[in-house]
């Protein structure tokens, strides 16, 4: 029996399968026949869209980026003051990253995966150029409220870093992360709590003049 026809329906199944099996075991420990078996193809299927497991693993990258993008786009571009805005960010990213739980994970692993590639690819280059889109904005508008004395003067490239801990790592810690808090990451308890410390960190951390979230 000849393979089905590939569609864009197959694609995206494919990115769904792939975005799973790389945010559990990375990239290195995943490998195409695996990726097109699961999502129910054949080989020659998952070639027809993707010509190598580099290329499947950027689309895949891309996807949650494009995603969160998504979402924090028009936030970074709304006139909200400099802390509203970065509570806004904080609401709408751990949002996105329970919706998508595996992309906490993945983004993780992707920080530290660049030595399973001997040279830069041009496929990583749309990703790169995401990323560095997506933390520029961060640290212009962390910039912003400093110059508007709306926040206290701190290095913003520190408090990027310290965000991303406290928001990617977070839900990428499994059961390391539940076990310290005694009870599933992604209930609905444990998310509110969640944008509630983080919020309140940047409150009492950053804010010029503390204040509550919110108030």
């Amino acid at each position: 029996m000849s393979e089905p026809t590939p569609t864009i329906g197959s694609r995206e199944k494919i990115l769904d399968v792939a975005e799973s099996l790389f945010a559990r075991r990375g990239y290195a420990g995943v490998g195409l026949r695996e990726v097109a078996e699961t999502a129910g193809l054949g080989k020659s299927s998952l070639f027809h869209h993707f010509r190598s497991k580099s290329e499947l693993y950027f689309a895949v990258l891309g996807r949650v980026l494009d995603r969160m993008d998504e979402r924090l786009r028009p936030i970074f571009a709304g006139g909200a003051g400099p802390l509203e805005r970065l509570d806004r960010i904080i609401e709408a990213l751990i949002d996105e990253l329970v919706e998508h739980p595996g992309s906490a994970r993945l983004l993780l692993r992707a920080l530290f995966e660049d030595d399973d590639f001997a040279e830069p690819l041009p496929e990583a280059e749309p990703v790169e150029g995401a990323i560095e889109s997506i933390v520029g904005r961060l640290d212009a508008l962390l910039r912003e409220g400093v110059a508007a004395g709306v926040l206290r003067r701190v290095s913003t490239p520190h408090t990027v870093q310290t965000l991303i801990g406290a928001t990617i790592y977070h839900f990428a810690s499994g059961e390391f992360g539940e076990t310290l808090l005694g009870g599933p990451l992604l209930s609905s308890e444990e998310v509110r709590r969640r944008k509630q410390e983080v919020k309140a960190l940047l409150h009492h951390g950053l804010a010029a003049t503390p204040a509550t979230p919110g108030s």
